[in-house]
């Protein structure tokens, strides 16, 4: 079936997706923005029909099947939940929403009215992490006792910048952290203890976070998320046969190396698709054609349970700002 698209926000990420949606061949119909103008000039520069001034406009499309939403964190909840009970179907940008108790409300409201939500976690639909979850389930390396992943850019501060505002729920955990979060979940599940350490940036976001999670089966996840220098953004999957590289930017991937005990390493690369946001599209498509309301590959159970991670995260860093 064609899937025809409806873009909710007009900024860089709805600009790379809809790249992504144009260069696999899929319809995109329609895009909303808080003003008729700047929805105009993104539907010219990608040729798309119709404009609208308001999220609520592009929710009433009946002729959108799914909404791509690509606002700022802290309007998740809200924008997908116009377009839910309007009928459309929704694939919210990462982090879901910023808290666990949103992510379960807008659960509650898909399931209820039957219709499709995930959250745009890109990197579980990259092929080599698909990779790395397919070589840990058939015990390539033994039992899984340590996962390291780190995401740190070095961005300038600016107290009026998205990043750094707290009423734009900016902060590295959310932004970049939870890749690295995401990542150890897929692998290790929930965690028994979680254990932080941060810098506050003078707004009193988080600038500069260490996380330590544990595991009932003594495995450990080591992960970094921070603001204020740029770092590998490497992955590796420690295990009590061997260990898995995931070459950074272990959330964008396009190398991984297996290292088995006894044997020569195996490196395994990727051309990636358009940017790298193509394959969750695609998983999209191939949802909806089959008449499922949620991936298995990004449920939305897990996504919540996530989410409830980071908000014992954030309760930790509050309590030590």
């Amino acid at each position: 079936m064609t899937i025809r698209w409806g873009i909710l926000g007009t900024g860089g990420i709805a600009r790379t997706f809809t790249e992504d949606l144009l260069h696999v061949g899929h319809e995109v119909v329609a895009v909303g923005s808080r003003a008729a103008h700047t929805a105009e000039a993104f539907a010219d520069r990608y040729g798309i029909a119709r404009a609208y001034g308001s999220y609520a406009e592009l929710a009433a499309d009946d002729k959108v099947d799914v909404v791509y939403v690509a606002t700022t964190h802290n309007v998740h909840h809200s924008a997908a939940r116009t377009c839910l009970e309007a009928g459309r179907a929704v694939l919210v940008e990462k982090p879901f929403t910023t808290t666990a108790a949103d992510a379960q409300d807008l659960v509650a409201l898909a399931r209820e009215r039957n219709l499709f939500a995930m959250e745009a976690m890109w990197t579980r639909f990259n092929p080599l992490i698909a990779r790395v979850r397919a070589l840990v389930a058939d015990g390539a390396i033994g039992d899984v006792k340590a996962v390291y992943a780190d995401f740190s850019e070095n961005f300038p501060f600016d107290a009026a910048h998205r990043l750094w505002a707290p009423d734009l729920a900016g902060g590295a955990l959310l932004d970049l952290g939870v890749y690295p979060v995401s990542f150890a979940w897929m692998l290790l599940g929930e965690p028994a203890t979680v254990q932080t350490v941060t810098t506050p940036a003078p707004t009193g976001v988080d600038s500069n976070t260490g996380i330590l999670f544990g595991y009932e089966s003594g495995a450990v996840a080591l992960l970094h998320c921070g603001f204020l220098a740029k770092s590998p953004q490497t992955a590796t999957v420690t295990g009590t046969a061997g260990w898995i590289e995931v070459a950074g930017p272990f959330w964008h991937p396009s190398a991984m190396t297996l290292h088995r005990d006894g044997a020569e390493p195996e490196t395994f690369r990727l051309d990636v698709n358009g940017h790298g946001y193509t394959y969750q599209a695609e998983e999209v498509a191939r949802c909806l054609d089959a008449g499922l309301t949620e991936s298995p590959v990004m449920p939305l159970d897990e996504t919540v349970a996530i989410l409830r991670t980071l908000d014992t995260i954030t309760a930790r860093l509050t309590a030590e700002s």
